[in-house]
């Protein structure tokens, strides 16, 4: 990130996805696909390729989206806002889920993630966008209430290992963790 970056904080990575199918595929029906093979205590990143064991890794289509980034609180602000939830953060279907970071402020943004293996530098780029899936795995009305919280696609910059639990993110830019579950909209 040339140098280290000012900003540091301490997050929670509460969960890890890599999954080698696509699980929400075609029109939004029926009942919630299996995943429980998709759940990970680690998972390895490397530079340039993404998520070892992930169908997105490698694919030069999601050369900058080889993984994804989400703040577990905009899924809480999701169930408070549809009266339902808790959710389980997995049902997202996002890499990393967060507790405690403003991913939302990552967009475009360099930044290093460290679950005591060392840093994980990832490119912050575009959003995430919600799919419809998650009416239907989540709750009615959840698909609209993500929307401008889906989290960032992110390119995989670095190679390393992200692990389950404490973690040290570190930004070039200032993030506010009461902020971590608003919606950003386009203006």
């Amino acid at each position: 990130m040339g140098g280290d970056p000012p900003y540091r904080y301490e997050v929670e990575v509460v969960t890890l996805l890599a999954s080698p199918v696509h699980r929400y595929d075609g029109r939004p029906a029926g009942p919630v696909p299996a995943q429980d093979g998709d759940h990970r205590d680690r998972v390895e990143v490397r530079a340039g390729y993404g998520v070892v064991g992930d169908r997105y890794a490698g694919r030069t289509a999601h050369r900058d989206a080889q993984l994804t980034v989400l703040a577990v609180e905009a899924l809480e602000a999701v169930a408070a806002a549809t009266g339902a939830g808790p959710f389980d953060p997995h049902l997202a279907r996002r890499t990393v889920v967060l507790r405690g970071a403003e991913v939302e402020a990552l967009r475009g943004q360099r930044f290093a993630l460290d679950t005591g293996d060392g840093p994980v530098l990832l490119g912050g780029g575009r959003a995430a966008h919600p799919c419809a899936w998650l009416d239907v795995v989540l709750a009615p009305g959840a698909h609209a209430a993500m929307r401008g919280r889906g989290g960032v696609r992110c390119a995989a910059l670095s190679d390393g290992v992200l692990r389950l639990g404490p973690a040290v993110l570190a930004t070039a830019v200032p993030l506010d963790a009461a902020r971590a579950g608003d919606a950003v909209r386009r203006r």
